[in-house]
């Protein structure tokens, strides 16, 4: 087996547990090849799916209403440094219970990330199971996450920790970036003036 890529039974034996080991991805090549693989596809990959397995929150321990939003509509948030605005959105998600997973937007390649799971130029970005929000909007959001099934109110264990902040573009492990192309990023194309350190391009 090539290594990086998961058997198709292994996707779905981890797609219908709880929880799982790694992030999943899902493409299809132009040849109409569909891959799956727990490292992120090239950059040439305009479309990609992304799945929130182990790395993502773990429904262990938490009530039967919570646990099942959490399984069936997982919260993944993008941030990015000195952005006031994603510091509302992990306060409204933490202040409200919810599980999330945290990624982090601050290069070429995390940007080309974001824009695969149907990012754009501003920040934060999350998505809640299959909905997208962009921008904050504290009514806007509360709404989204009722409409998924996440209680109104924090029922989140007082020991429950979300996982740590992580890049939206990790890096392949040493084994594959041997045989990983070579080739460098094309650079962005958006010139927007930058906010703080954010990245060019993005807004708040």
């Amino acid at each position: 087996m090539k290594k990086g890529l998961l058997p198709l039974s292994l996707v779905i034996t981890l797609l219908l547990s709880g929880y799982a080991h790694a992030q999943l991805y899902k493409w299809v090549a132009p040849d109409g090849k569909i891959t799956y693989s727990d490292t992120p596809p090239p950059s040439s990959v305009k479309k990609v799916e992304e799945k929130a397995l182990a790395t993502g929150p773990s429904t262990a321990g938490l009530p039967y209403e919570l646990a099942q939003a959490v399984k069936n509509s997982p919260v993944t948030l993008y941030t990015t440094t000195k952005c006031e605005a994603c510091t509302d959105a992990r306060n409204l998600l933490n202040t409200r219970g919810v599980p999330y997973t945290e990624k982090t937007v601050n290069n070429n390649e995390e940007i080309a990330r974001l824009k695969q799971v149907g990012g754009d130029k501003q920040l934060p970005f999350a998505t809640i199971g299959s909905q997208k929000q962009t921008g904050f909007n504290s009514e806007l959001w509360d709404s989204a996450l009722t409409s998924a099934g996440y209680p109104a109110s924090n029922q989140l264990p007082k020991s429950y920790r979300n996982p740590a902040p992580e890049s939206a573009a990790p890096k392949p492990k040493a084994a594959e970036a041997k045989t990983a192309d070579n080739t460098p990023p094309a650079p962005p194309t958006d010139t927007l003036p930058a906010t703080g350190n954010a990245p060019p391009g993005f807004r708040f």
